[in-house]
């Protein structure tokens, strides 16, 4: 029985410490002395596991499955939002949405309509028609649209701008240089994509010993740095998979 108080006071205590230290409400000290199960409880449901890893997987399931039984409802949400208003803010919206359902070319035609009058020259519009340009194939257009943001915003997310730069590079058979421009970019890169679309083409050119240490590195980041973005997850998974397959080859 000691024991069992003793154990009930120190995670109270701990409690109190993470109340404390994490800026919660200071009710919060109260209820957890004042209630030691039911308020540590309260305590780990209401403030902790919210804010968790594993809250963060959860809720990234339930969009997964929500996603499994109406694909295309966020796609219809944008729609609406554009048929009521027709502004640049909600084509962008679409633009992106059709990406994310794998339609390109409605992608390029939205942020076409969107360049225009004082958006001609918008770096973030052209960065957002790049993308769409080359998930749509049309590398001659891509590349055109990505050396005009090189020129003229040298500045607004070069990286980003390079690492389309040398997807364009890959499409058109350039594979050499494009594996330069990935192996330079990775290192410095915000996520895991150019690691792991790195890796992918050294997997494709069979050099799978530097595919192997290309994903190896992409793993040991996503494990460094967990994001609770879902397109770093589905990157990090990709990684662990190629990782995994090019390990047992």
């Amino acid at each position: 029985m000691p024991l069992v108080l003793a154990l009930n006071v120190f995670v109270q205590l701990a409690f109190v410490v993470h109340a404390y230290r994490s800026g919660a409400p200071r009710y919060w000290v109260f209820v957890i002395l004042a209630f030691p199960v039911a308020g540590c409880a309260a305590y780990y449901l209401l403030e902790v596991f919210p804010r968790s890893r594993e809250a963060l997987t959860v809720r990234r399931a339930a969009r997964e499955l929500a996603r499994t039984f109406d694909p295309h409802k966020d796609l219809r949400a944008r729609m609406d939002e554009l048929e009521v208003c027709g502004s640049i803010d909600n084509r962008v919206a679409l633009a992106e949405q059709c990406l994310a359902s794998g339609l390109a070319a409605e992608a390029v035609t939205l942020y076409r309509s969107t360049l225009a009058g004082a958006f001609e020259n918008d770096p973030h519009l052209r960065l957002g028609l790049a993308r769409a340009l080359v998930e749509q194939g049309a590398w001659d257009a891509a590349a055109d649209t990505v050396e005009r943001l090189r020129r003229d915003h040298p500045c607004h997310k070069p990286n980003d701008t390079r690492l389309l730069h040398a997807r364009v590079l890959e499409g058109r058979g350039e594979t050499e240089t494009a594996l330069a421009e990935y192996r330079e970019l990775a290192p410095v890169f915000v996520g895991l994509e150019a690691r792991c679309r790195y890796g992918q083409l050294l997997e494709r050119l069979e050099r799978r010993d530097e595919a192997r240490s290309a994903f190896d590195a992409a793993v040991t980041q996503a494990k460094r740095n967990a994001s609770p973005v879902a397109a770093e997850a589905r990157w990090a998974k990709l990684a662990r998979d190629r990782l995994g397959a090019l390990s047992r080859q």
